[in-house]
């Protein structure tokens, strides 16, 4: 008799341990899934993994998240808009340094040369920009819609109040301006759109404020 109570208190033990093992494991998996989650967006941890894990779908919203992944990707973006502006300007973007300014009847657009003795691209630039003084005028903006691969902020409105903008070009030291002015505030408001998106999108660090005069 008491070896049969022995037994069954054995099992009975037994069964217990069980259970609290069994209860205990979705607590240590809880605590290791924020881990596993905030390494979703790691490119290192992702280097690491298997070629089996690489059939996860949810591994590729994670990266797009990831900010390494997103400076990547805007390098990217500056590239091709680089390549695009070379072919859609003439002249090389990486030799060559914009600038936009804001000025209170409208603003202008600048391109110099990083180098004074680099005659190819001074001649390249200052055609241009002679000829989308011209374009600009008609209401032709194809190159800038080409260059940033969109159409950019205020050209809608330049291309409607075309006749209420003046523009004209004139050569500077090291390259070129186009002086872009204007009467009509709603004219003045859309160049003001159009200078600040290219402040932002070839990053020239120049102001976003309203300059009192051209530098």
């Amino acid at each position: 008799m008491k070896t049969i109570l022995r037994k069954t208190f054995t099992v009975n033990a037994a069964l217990a341990v069980l259970s609290l093992s069994a209860a205990a494991s979705p607590q240590g998996a809880a605590q290791q899934n924020p881990k596993h989650e905030s390494m979703a967006c790691c490119p290192m941890a992702h280097s690491n993994h298997s070629s089996g894990d690489k059939a996860h779908g949810a591994n590729g919203s994670a990266m797009a998240n990831c900010p390494m992944m997103q400076g990547v990707a805007s390098q990217h973006s500056q590239a091709d808009m680089n390549a695009r502006g070379e072919k859609g300007m003439g002249f090389s973007q990486t030799a060559t340094q914009h600038h936009f300014f804001l000025t209170a009847n409208g603003g202008a657009i600048q391109v110099e040369v990083k180098d004074a003795s680099d005659q190819t691209n001074l001649d390249q630039l200052r055609m241009h920009l002679e000829h989308i003084s011209q374009a600009f005028a008609s209401g032709d903006f194809d190159i800038p819609m080409f260059v940033h691969d969109t159409m950019p902020p205020g050209v809608p409105e330049m291309k409607q109040l075309r006749n209420e903008i003046h523009y004209s070009y004139a050569e500077t030291a090291n390259g070129g301006r186009v002086v872009i002015d204007s009467a009509n505030q709603a004219a003045v408001d859309a160049i003001h759109q159009f200078l600040r998106f290219q402040i932002r999108e070839h990053k020239t660090g120049d102001s976003m404020d309203i300059l009192k005069t051209l530098p």
